[in-house]
């Protein structure tokens, strides 16, 4: 069982149509808002299979307190501020953590992680 303090943010976002890579750029340079908070654990971004305008943000933390400590923070505002130009609408689910069961590959030391976005001239 995984510890029940970890506490889990999931964010969905629509972005405006035309807008995606732009917000999938800025979304990487001001993501360091949140994995710098001494309570982040870490954090994903996954366009959705679906909708290509639809993102979700997933990130865990230490524990509630150390999230809401952080969505009060300046780093917070400032993030939120630089992303919202891009967000057409946004829904928030927040969650703890109860059972954490790692498949065959992570067994394995599989890591599966998607390239860094590349910079734009």
């Amino acid at each position: 069982m995984a510890d029940e303090s970890i506490f889990r943010v999931m964010l969905r976002m629509n972005i405006h149509p035309g807008m995606e890579s732009d917000f999938e750029e800025t979304w990487y340079k001001v993501g360091h808002a949140i994995t710098e908070h001494r309570a982040n654990i870490c954090q994903w971004l996954a366009r959705d299979a679906d909708d290509a305008s639809v993102y979700h943000v997933i990130s865990d933390w230490v524990d509630e307190p150390g999230f809401r400590e952080f969505e009060r923070s300046d780093q917070h505002l400032a993030h939120r501020t630089k992303l919202h130009p891009f967000r057409k609408t946004g829904t928030m689910a927040t969650m703890h953590v109860v059972v954490e069961m790692d498949g065959q590959a992570r067994a394995a030391g599989a890591a599966a992680r998607p390239p860094e976005p590349a910079a734009r001239p």
